[in-house]
């Protein structure tokens, strides 16, 4: 199997880690803010927010986005780490 395989193999197994979850699940997925919110309004019912967003996307989307960029971010270190690491080997190499 090439390289090339095996990467889009990965790759394809990123995705539907990422899709499957939001596809097969039927849960509650609100954040902090969701809660905070309602605790606010139950203290305070006379409360208004200072602004309201553009875009509400459903709870899940905001979960999913979350862990995208967690994993994103662990994918960049994991590589950063690998990178230098292969960089300390072939120097002692030579």
């Amino acid at each position: 199997m090439t390289n090339s395989v095996k990467n889009a193999l990965m790759l394809l197994a990123v995705v539907l880690l990422a899709v499957l979850p939001l596809l097969l699940v039927n849960g509650d997925f609100s954040g902090a803010d969701a809660a905070a919110e309602q605790i606010i309004k139950e203290q305070n019912p006379s409360y208004k927010p200072w602004f309201s967003s553009l875009l509400n996307p459903p709870g899940e989307t905001e979960s999913m986005l979350f862990a995208l960029q967690a994993a994103i971010g662990a994918g960049f270190i994991g590589y950063a780490i690998g990178w230098f690491k292969g960089k300390s080997s072939r120097a002692k190499k030579q």
